[in-house]
């Protein structure tokens, strides 16, 4: 493969290798062609003037048989076989023996390999992976297209095309079904060597200074929106501008390189010095510069409006390894339906941008670019982190029938957001909304939330690259209690540390990060950095009513030291002649177990407590969340949870506690019926699933809810979802 020459004496040699290596008579490979058809493109063994005649449509022969079914043959007696099919023009009469292999390359064959011996042989199963392994390598230099253009093979329904789903994570919900756009940014460079450096630096500067007005183009129209992925353009405008990185770009061109070889060397060695690096923000930095790196060498090649050609589809998916946040929105917004990654984290900028685009979102989609190719059609469901690559027609209808059915409920919704939160019965429940970011608080008045019962603070912590100074912090806080006026925003302080990482904190390498520094321990660590938020926070809420919110507590005594820090900066406050706030009241996140046994000495300090019901699950059941292997072993709906859960509120309504709950528990309508069974009247929530929580909180009776619940929870079951279910159905409760 990395020898020189032409595709076709490259699989000349690569033929004349596999039949010596496995002591075969004969070695063929058959290319797939347009019109599934199946040509002889080399052999060693046969004759060799069949090469480019020979030619077998698919499911002709055995080698049309392995291209129908993708899958191999492995005969001791081919020529017995029914679909044997003879062609004298090859000279394969001698030849009793044939395993075959089909080449495969993202879901789609691409030819077949085969191999065949004159005495009878009975083939294993290592001979049969042995030549799937060398097939893959094959469909590499097939998928170059240099043997047949790959025009030719884009041809409607020319092709074998195998439907294959592809599990990811879900970085942001939604549905998506369109024609694939494979992100290539990378160029190939020509010319390595320049005849005149001063030049080649005048050609650089002209590119940077291309790049960087068009890097402020991006600035002024997400600044027109504002929130967070604004940030992040100012963040990626800095590294274009950084200027070390433009000095060892022109260090390089001076040692007499093109201006493109220059800046694909200094990228060369950046990826060299942080390929050891485990850090999550570094990987992200790098990939940032990996994006900066390719629009400059766009912008040297003259084709900066790259993403945004007439050759896009009206609509379509973007597919990718990894993007940088302005790489994204380089694409036209009203045309991109969609975006799968190989890699990608839920707080990764990209993921940040896509979710203020309001696009689906599948991200950690192992090896996706090579099973999407252009132009394939492609769903997308972040519901369920699932990409589903050139569907059958039943999977295609079922998706279609699942938008249609949202759609219609959407409208129900919708009609349903003006009425009233309140049960069968009469039992009020107050509905509030999760948030993180400004692009969302429209939909506090959108959905018709009572507040904002979870504003997480430290997304805007995670997209700077330095720590947001307080006056900062003050604008983006005083930012959401305008937008929210009258109504409730409890404000949950820094919960950084696990998966959330901050670029001026260095990597730990904790072995249990969950189970780390993160959260209140960083804040009471670093009290300097939780002074500051606190200070900010009172600053944005002078004279207004303020709801604060500690995070990850596990005893009393912590809650009591962050208490005495937000103290000594109301009286500073104060000192600085600035009005407090006109309510304050301060609450903490029920995550820990251990903080369940410290009720009695808690709950008298504290306005009110909200439960984390993802870590709170977590750390009860000792089950990482994250881990596969344990996606569905314990459920929030067992006995035990919700034996916690009722004791909670039990506990709290003695004490005059308020009491909410602001995991994804909320957000589904069978596990919300539980909570409402529990005893929860206040829920807060993702903005899409106020309409059908609304819905089933309007057709359901608490009182005969809570009477079956009880019923149920000294059962051995390792979860009541089915009995739950079933009450839902007889009693006639909308999920």
């Amino acid at each position: 493969m990395a020898a020189g020459g032409t595709a076709q004496s490259r699989l000349d040699k690569i033929v004349m290798l596999i039949a010596a290596e496995m002591g075969a008579d004969v070695c063929s490979c058959y290319v797939m062609r347009a019109g599934e058809v199946l040509e002889l493109f080399a052999t060693i063994g046969l004759n060799l003037d069949a090469v480019h005649k020979t030619r077998l449509r698919v499911g002709e022969g055995l080698v049309g048989d392995i291209a129908a079914h993708a899958r191999p043959v492995a005969l001791a007696n081919a020529p017995s076989h029914p679909n044997f099919a003879y062609r004298p023009e090859t000279g394969e009469d001698p030849f009793d023996s044939f395993m075959g292999v089909p080449i495969l390359r993202g879901g789609r064959v691409r030819g077949v390999l085969a191999i065949q011996h004159i005495a009878r042989r009975a083939y294993d199963e290592q001979d049969v992976e042995t030549l799937e392994t060398i097939a893959m390598v094959v469909a590499e230099l097939v998928a170059t297209g240099e043997l047949v253009d790959n025009r030719e093979l884009q041809v409607a329904n020319d092709l074998v095309l195998l439907p294959s789903r592809l599990d990811g994570v879900s970085l942001n919900r939604g549905i998506a079904m369109a024609m694939a756009v494979l992100h290539r940014p990378q160029l190939t460079i020509r010319q390595m060597v320049a005849d005149d450096p001063e030049l080649e630096l005048r050609r650089l500067r002209e590119a940077v200074d291309s790049m960087h007005s068009a890097i402020d183009r991006l600035l002024i129209l997400s600044g027109e929106t504002g929130g967070e992925h604004h940030e992040i353009i100012e963040t990626y405008r800095m590294f274009a501008t950084d200027r070390g990185w433009l000095s060892r770009i022109r260090e390089a061109i001076r040692t007499g390189l093109t201006a493109e070889a220059a800046v694909q060397q200094v990228q060369n060695d950046n990826r060299a010095r942080m390929a050891s690096v485990t850090d999550s923000y570094i990987r992200e930095r790098q990939l940032d510069l990996d994006d900066i790196t390719n629009r400059l060498l766009q912008h040297l090649a003259g084709r900066q409006d790259k993403a945004d050609g007439g050759t896009l589809p009206d609509a379509f998916v973007l597919v990718a390894r990894n993007l940088g946040p302005a790489e994204l929105l380089d694409y036209d917004s009203t045309r991109l339906r969609g975006l799968v990654l190989e890699e990608g984290a839920a707080y990764s900028h990209v993921a940040i941008v896509a979710r203020a685009l309001d696009i689906p979102v599948v991200g950690q989609c192992t090896g996706v670019l090579n099973r999407i190719d252009p132009l394939d059609f492609v769903i997308v469901d972040g519901d369920h982190g699932q990409v589903f690559v050139r569907p059958a027609e039943d999977i295609t209808e079922a998706f279609l029938k699942s938008i249609e059915v949202g759609e219609e409920r959407k409208r129900e919704f919708a009609a349903a957001r003006k009425l009233e939160s309140v049960t069968r019965d009469g039992v009020a429940v107050r509905l509030m909304l999760n948030a993180g970011l400004l692009i969302d608080l429209p939909h506090l008045h959108a959905t018709g939330a009572d507040g904002i019962g979870l504003y997480r603070t430290e997304i805007p912590f995670m997209v700077r690259h330095t720590y947001p100074d307080t006056a900062v912090q003050k604008e983006t806080y005083a930012k959401v209690l305008d937008e929210a006026g009258d109504k409730p925003v409890t404000f949950r302080t820094l919960d950084v540390g696990g998966d959330k990482t901050l670029p001026y904190f260095p990597d730990l390498g904790e072995e249990n990060p969950a189970l780390g520094w993160r959260a209140i321990r960083i804040g009471l660590d670093r009290p300097a950095m939780l002074r500051k938020q606190l200070r900010a926070l009172l600053w944005a809420a002078s004279g207004r009513d303020l709801r604060l919110m500690f995070p990850m507590v596990a005893e009393v005594s912590e809650f009591l030291r962050a208490r005495r820090v937000l103290d000594l900066e109301l009286r500073r406050l104060e000192q600085g002649g600035v009005a407090p706030p006109r309510d304050l009241k301060v609450g903490v996140m029920m995550e820990v177990p251990a903080l369940l046994f410290q009720l009695d000495a808690l709950l008298p300090h504290i306005d009110f407590m909200s439960v984390g019901s993802n870590d709170l699950l977590q750390y009860l059941f000792a089950s990482d969340r994250g881990n596969p292997m344990l996606n569905n072993r314990y459920d929030l709906l067992s006995p035990a949870m919700l034996s916690v859960l009722r004791m909670l509120v039990r506990r709290c309504d003695e004490a005059g506690v308020q009491l909410s709950l602001c995991g994804e528990m909320a957000s589904r309508p069978l596990d919300a019926m539980a909570l409402l069974g529990c005893g929860f009247r206040t829920l807060s929530m993702s903005p899409g699933a106020f309409g059908e929580i609304k819905t089933m909180i309007r057709s359901v009776n608490v009182d005969v809810l809570q009477r079956f619940l009880d019923s149920l929870l000294g059962r051995p079951d390792r979860s009541l979802r089915q009995h739950l279910l079933a009450f839902a159905r007889d009693h006639g409760v909308r999920l």
